[in-house]
C-alpha cells in the first residue's frame, strides 16, 4: 500500500521527508488530502517510511520506536507544536492523574526528579525533551482532510508512502452536548479545552456540566478560587475512587492485583477500600454503576474518576451536585428535578470524541460511529494494506504505547524485507 497525501498548500523545501517524484509513485495508492498554509513547487513528496498523522503522544511515540529500529518516518501535524491538547487545551493547575511510571513513553523514562504526578508543565517538558532525543521533527500546520485507498492514485500535490499510521487519538475534537437552550445562554459558555483557571470566574455562578476527571477538578478549581459556589451537572453514574489507597497508587494498586485475581474481584475490593475511604457517595447525588470500575472501563471506556479533593468539596456543601439539565432561558437552567437556577457561566467538561471518520474514506477498519478501531483492544492497531492506529485503545499512555511498540516491529519487518529485496535487484 502507499500513502498519498494530497495537499493543496505547503512547502516542500520545509518536509524531513523529500524525494524526487519520478519512478517513485507505484499503483496502489492510499490518499490523504491536506491543508497546509504554504505554496509548495512541487506537487508530489515521497514519504519511503511510514506517515504519521497526529504529533500527540501516541505520535511521538510510534515515531520514536520506528527510529530505534532505523525505520525514517513522517509526522503530519495540524497545531504549530507537538502535544498541542496538552500545550493549548488544558487547564493549568492539571497535573497527570497516573503515576509517572505508567505514563512514560517507550525507550525514555521520566527524570528521577519528576514528583510521582508531574504538572502538565513538566510533561510537555518531557515530551518535547522526547522528540529532540529521537529527532522528531513534526511537519507542522499539515490538517489532514481525506485519506483513501487508491487504484493508481494521481491528483493533486500529494505525500506518497507505503504505511499510513492513525495517531490522532480519541481526543482530536470536543463533544459538545445536545441541551435545549444552550446557543441562546446569556452568559458565556466555555468547553474545558479554553478552560485556564478559575480566577476569571471569582464569585461568579458556575455551572460545570460533566463529571469526569477534568469536570471534577475543574470545579475544585473553581472552588478554591471562590466562585460563588460552583455546581457540577452529574448526568449519570458515575465511579469516584480515591488517587492513593494503602499507601499506593489506586491505578497501581489495581494492575497488581490483576495479576493474581480475577477483575470482578479486584473491583470488589477497590469499591470496599473506596466505601472505607470516601463513605456512600450515592449520599451526595453521586450514584455508581452497576459495573464495577474496572469492568467498565473495558467494557465502555469509561474511566473511573481518581479523587483529587472535589469529594470533600461537595460533602461540604462547598460544590453543589445537579442532575441532568432540562433546558436553559436566558441566565436560567432548568434541571429534570424541576428545580431551575440562574448561573453566569457554564464550563462544558463534555469531553473529546475521535476525528478519523471526517478524513478517513477507509471504512473498514473505523467506525463511523465513534471513529475508534472495529476490533477490540489488543487487535486494534493493525488494518489491512498498510493502514496502522496507535492511541485508540482507551488505555491511556500505556496502550498507546504497547501500540507503538508492535507498530514499529511489524513495519520494521516488511521495510528490512523491501530493504533485502532492493539491494538483491541492484
Amino acid at each position: 500500500m502507499e500513502s498519498c497525501i494530497k495537499e493543496n498548500e505547503g512547502k516542500r523545501a520545509h518536509d524531513p521527508l523529500h524525494h524526487d517524484r519520478t519512478e517513485k509513485r507505484r499503483q496502489n495508492a492510499c490518499s490523504v488530502d491536506v491543508h497546509c498554509k504554504e505554496i509548495i513547487a512541487d506537487r508530489l513528496v515521497w514519504v519511503p517510511g511510514p506517515i504519521i498523522v497526529g504529533a500527540g503522544p501516541s505520535g511521538l511515540a510510534v515515531a520514536a520506536c520506528l527510529k530505534a529500529r532505523n525505520v525514517p518516518s513522517l509526522v503530519l501535524e495540524r497545531s504549530n507544536c507537538i502535544a498541542s491538547l496538552w500545550q493549548l487545551k488544558t487547564y493549568d493547575r492539571l497535573s497527570l492523574h497516573l503515576p509517572k511510571q505508567f505514563c512514560e513513553l517507550p525507550l525514555m523514562p521520566f527524570p528521577p526528579e519528576f514528583p510521582t504526578y508531574p504538572t502538565k508543565q513538566q510533561f510537555v517538558g518531557y515530551l518535547e525533551a522526547y522528540a529532540a532525543k529521537f529527532a522528531i521533527r513534526p511537519a507542522f500546520g499539515r490538517t489532514v482532510v481525506g485519506a483513501e485507498y487508491e487504484e493508481g492514485g494521481g491528483g493533486v500535490a500529494e505525500y506518497v508512502g507505503r504505511w499510513l499510521i492513525v495517531a490522532t487519538g480519541e481526543n482530536a475534537e470536543v463533544a459538545a452536548p445536545d441541551i435545549e437552550g444552550l446557543r441562546d445562554f446569556k452568559g458565556p459558555v466555555a468547553h474545558t479545552s479554553a478552560y485556564k483557571s478559575g480566577g476569571a470566574f471569582r464569585r461568579q455562578r458556575v455551572l460545570v456540566v460533566g463529571c469526569g476527571n477534568s469536570g471534577m477538578e475543574v470545579c475544585l478549581d473553581l472552588c478554591n478560587h471562590n466562585a460563588s459556589p460552583p455546581s457540577i451537572v452529574v448526568r449519570d453514574t458515575v465511579h469516584i475512587l480515591p488517587r492513593e489507597m494503602l499507601g499506593l497508587s489506586t491505578f497501581g494498586l489495581s494492575m497488581w492485583l490483576l495479576k493474581w485475581f480475577p477483575v470482578r474481584l479486584v473491583d470488589q475490593f477497590l469499591l470496599l477500600v473506596s466505601w472505607f475511604m470516601l463513605g456512600d457517595t450515592a449520599r451526595y447525588g453521586l450514584r455508581r454503576p452497576p459495573v464495577g470500575p474496572l469492568e467498565l472501563k473495558s467494557l465502555l471506556g469509561k474511566t473511573p474518576v481518581l479523587d483529587v479533593g472535589t469529594l470533600a468539596k461537595i460533602k461540604s456543601g462547598e460544590i453543589k451536585v445537579q442532575p441532568a439539565i432540562r433546558r436553559m432561558t436566558g441566565h436560567r437552567v432548568e434541571f429534570v428535578d424541576g428545580r431551575s437556577e440562574d448561573f453566569d457561566a457554564i464550563v462544558l467538561a463534555t469531553g473529546y470524541r475521535s476525528n478519523v471518520p471526517s478524513w478517513l474514506k477507509d471504512k473498514e477498519f473505523f467506525s463511523d460511529k465513534d471513529g475508534l478501531p472495529r476490533k477490540p483492544f489488543p487487535n486494534s492497531w493493525k488494518g489491512e494494506r498498510g493502514l496502522y492506529a496507535v492511541g485508540f485503545t482507551r488505555r491511556g499512555l500505556m496502550g498507546a504505547s504497547a501500540d507503538a511498540r508492535r507498530i514499529a516491529r511489524d513495519i520494521e519487518q516488511q521495510w528490512n524485507a523491501e530493504t533485502k529485496h532492493g539491494q538483491s535487484r541492484s
